[in-house]
């Protein structure tokens, strides 16, 4: 029996268009087009010249010849070019890569090939070691050189040579205004590339679709709470998971990109005070900076500033320092396989008449779903059965929906094995409470096993935080004869604190169980990645050469 509500009303043009984050843009250009849409150093852009930049940009790429199936890499700071990029590129069709600013040259070289990179944009902060990588690769790319004229005057070191063969503000005057932009054919078609952050020592290649990206930039607005013309500041690295979106999410409400090419606490607090800045994301370590910051670098603001963070629970003091200087503090997790944040620690205010150990214990867990995210759970991976939701049972976090990668370029064994059982396996262990809030427990490999026990180095690691002398640690196993193997702790100090090992595995113990605390203590500073993670296969390193 035919279904009545399928005869004669199929998809077509009128009704039908595939989802995609560049439509934000336009809307907001034909909309507000003399709004402020960013702000770079002495620079003003409006968003009727933010979007014919974009369009300058791709009918200049399409004039080379670039379109569907070509990478775009480039190599920039949070910087105009950077936002141009993300509509740019993917108005002809192209997928953009943006290169971590902190890698050395055989790493790019590597990412280069990898991608097939056809065009290259790099800032000339970056052209010596672009210039080497490009040396190393196999591809030999249109290399064009961005020379910011806001290029600060206390840069900490001079812009490098000239490598390209066109500056990029003559690439754009060889470009429309009027260019006529392409849909993509399917939102399903890849929109980016972002290589995974070498966490794990082994970065793939995910790659994101106009889809995802859409529904990412509407989940931002929601859950980070921006209303019309917000002001975003620019500290995450746009490079990291295409800022998590947030390049195409501020166009939803035309609000304000502010850019800051290095994460220092004076110009913070100016483009806070002077721009009126009311969102921004980073880690760990960019709230640390803002709170221990010398008091001639702070300034007053008069709003409260939203500060999304990821990776571990901020400790209680530091989130009780950030409140005092201003900025309400959104915990969120999630990958790079899952553009970013997916998870959100949706805060109820009937919490905050909690006493302070159950305020941390719930500030501590990662939360709920996004709205863009079809389902999150924790399962046995082995049996794909989700666990008991007893806030105890180990299983292994996995993600369902649209905000999932495609998958990892050319890797096919490794996309398969992420993408098992119809989920997306994070490697991260964490329990589900009750209340349906998930909390990670640790990294899959993280987990130290000693004597036939687990142990969550998370969960020694929130003990080091704990003790007021520790400004960053990492956990992680060492091999031992005895008992397999058993947890160090590496920790750096805050600036003038002290303290010693015996100091230290004291105070664990007045936290967690014996077996549970360090064995050692290793003073020291934490490797990380450029966004903040702390590289544990790094310290592994470390511990197993002793």
């Amino acid at each position: 029996m035919t279904n009545q509500y399928e005869a004669n009303l199929g998809r077509q043009p009128a009704n039908f268009q595939p989802l995609t984050p560049l439509t934000y843009l336009e809307r907001a250009a034909k909309t507000y087009p003399d709004h402020l849409a960013i702000i770079h150093g002495n620079r003003r852009v409006t968003y009727r010249d933010f979007w014919q930049r974009s369009l300058r940009l791709a009918s200049a790429l399409s004039q080379r010849g670039i379109g569907k199936g070509d990478t775009v890499t480039v190599m920039l700071s949070n910087t105009p070019p950077m936002l141009e990029a993300h509509f740019g590129v993917p108005m002809v069709k192209a997928v953009l890569h943006s290169l971590n600013t902190r890698l050395d040259a055989a790493v790019i070289a590597f990412q280069l090939d990898h991608a097939g990179t056809s065009v290259v944009i790099v800032d000339r902060e970056f052209s010596g070691v672009m210039k080497e990588a490009l040396a190393m690769a196999s591809v030999t790319p249109l290399v064009i050189d961005y020379d910011d004229p806001d290029y600060p005057a206390d840069a900490p070191h001079p812009k490098g040579e000239r490598i390209g063969s066109v500056d990029y503000e003559e690439f754009l005057d060889g470009g429309e205004a009027d260019f006529a932009w392409s849909m993509p054919d399917d939102e399903w078609d890849a929109i980016s590339l972002n290589y995974t952050s070498g966490t794990t020592g082994n970065p793939k290649g995910v790659v994101y679709h106009h889809r995802g990206a859409a529904l990412m930039a509407y989940a931002n607005t929601i859950h980070a709470g921006m209303g019309k013309h917000a002001v975003y500041l620019w500290t995450l690295p746009m490079f990291h998971c295409n800022g998590w979106c947030f390049p195409w999410t501020l166009a939803i409400q035309a609000g304000t990109h502010v850019c800051l090419r290095w994460v220092r606490p004076a110009p913070m607090y100016d483009a806070i005070a002077d721009h009126g800045v009311t969102h921004l994301c980073g880690a760990p370590i960019v709230m640390s900076l803002l709170i221990n910051a010398p008091a001639e670098a702070k300034r007053d603001f008069p709003q409260t500033v939203t500060f999304n963070t990821a990776a571990a629970p901020p400790p209680e003091a530091v989130l009780s320092g950030m409140a005092d200087a201003g900025f309400a503090v959104t915990h969120l997790y999630g990958l790079t396989e899952t553009y970013g944040p997916a998870v959100v620690n949706e805060w109820h205010g009937e919490w905050d008449s909690l006493d302070k150990s159950q305020r941390a214990a719930r500030k501590a867990r990662q939360g709920v779903r996004y709205a863009a995210l079809e389902d999150l759970a924790v399962m046995d991976p082995e049996t794909m059965q989700k666990t008991p939701a007893d806030g105890e049972t180990i299983g292994e976090v996995m993600f369902r929906g649209n905000i999932v990668m495609k998958g990892y370029l050319k890797n096919k064994p490794a996309t398969d094995e992420a993408l098992a059982g119809g989920w997306f396996h994070s490697g991260d262990l964490g329990v589900m409470h009750p209340d349906g809030y998930i909390q990670l427990k640790d990294r899959s490999k993280d987990i130290i096993i000693s004597g036939g026990e687990n142990i969550s180095s998370i969960e020694v690691e929130e003990a080091l935080y704990k003790h007021p002398a520790v400004a960053s640690c990492g956990v992680v196993g060492r091999p031992d004869d005895k008992w397999g193997e058993v947890p160090v702790a590496y920790v750096e100090l805050k600036p003038g604190a002290v303290a010693d090992s015996d100091e230290i595995i004291a105070h664990c113990r007045t936290l967690l169980a014996r077996f549970k605390c360090p064995k050692a203590v290793v003073f020291a500073e934490i490797p990380k990645t450029s966004t903040g993670k702390i590289q544990k296969f790094r310290l592994r390193e470390m511990a197993r050469a002793g």
